[in-house]
């Protein structure tokens, strides 16, 4: 990606090397057990919102604010990449919301390691990075780039782009109405027909990711021989069938809450080719 002399973004929060939360069960002061961790990692896994285990539990804030361990010059270049990206978001989906007679209230991003406090819940690194629509902020914590490039083989600095767009545009979803719409829609049907409805919603932000990536790429030219190739192998890479072969060795298609491979890659293409918001109605879609 050609970002050398790219502005970073001013909504950026670094919370890096702070000291993660602590757990306490029903403010009786008993930690909370690994095991709740990992039920609160698996109902994200499947779509559920974690906070629905982890707000038994009232959560305290460690009281060393920060960490001892210098940060590496790597990743600090990964923190300022992700605040181009960030940047670059800004100057693309403003212009699209004005055009059509809106405004966009660009989100905010928290960097952090390890474990911390939203406005959805508590969130670990474990979860990959994810969206919080009540306090619009992206969070990241920058090892996930790590796992994408060795355990998901999928490496290059718009891979890394891929996944933030796609956050963004979840947030895109949120100022639309469209993620209060399908909130609501979700309490009325059953777990199978949710997790369809969330297969829907994910794609649709794929779609928008490639929407920031047309647009990026005609106005500012940021995309370089293998990029795109390099988002594809992401997208490729976090699909439900692959991450599900993984865990449990079988693939169970009705509790899909992201969306195949093939799916993944096929949405964000369309958006990427095609640059129009139109074109991401996922959910008028006969075919995914």
């Amino acid at each position: 990606m050609r970002f050398d002399n790219h502005r970073e973004s001013e909504n950026v929060e670094d919370r890096r090397g702070e000291a993660g939360p602590r757990f306490r069960l029903g403010g009786r002061g008993g930690k909370i057990g690994i095991g709740t961790i990992v039920l609160a990692l698996v109902a994200m896994y499947f779509g559920i919102d974690p906070s629905v285990v982890l707000d038994t539990a009232s959560v305290v804030q460690s009281p060393a604010p920060e960490s001892s361990a210098p940060r590496s010059a790597a990743e600090n270049e990964l923190a300022r990449f992700a605040s181009m990206v960030l940047a670059d978001t800004e100057d693309t989906w403003g212009p699209i919301f004005e055009s059509a007679g809106g405004q966009y209230r660009e989100p905010g991003m928290v960097l952090f390691t390890g474990a911390t406090r939203s406005a959805c819940g508590v969130g670990q690194a474990e979860m990959g990075p994810f969206y919080c629509p009540a306090d619009q902020k992206v969070y990241l914590d920058l090892s996930f780039f790590d796992e994408l490039h060795n355990r998901f083989s999928a490496p290059g600095d718009f891979a890394q782009a891929y996944v933030i767009a796609h956050e963004v545009g979840h947030h895109v979803q949120n100022l639309l109405g469209i993620s209060d719409r399908m909130q609501q829609a979700r309490g009325r049907m059953s777990e199978r027909d949710a997790n369809a409805l969330s297969v829907r919603v994910e794609l649709q932000a794929d779609c928008f990711a490639g929407v920031w990536g047309h647009h990026a790429d005609r106005t500012r030219q940021i995309l370089e021989a293998g990029d795109v190739e390099e988002a594809l192998g992401a997208a490729s890479a976090i699909g439900d069938d692959r991450l599900q072969k993984e865990v449990q060795g079988r693939v169970v298609p009705d509790s899909f809450t992201h969306g195949s491979s093939a799916q993944r890659t096929r949405w964000f293409r369309t958006g990427l080719e095609r640059g129009d918001l139109r074109a991401c109605d996922t959910f008028a879609a006969d075919a995914l």
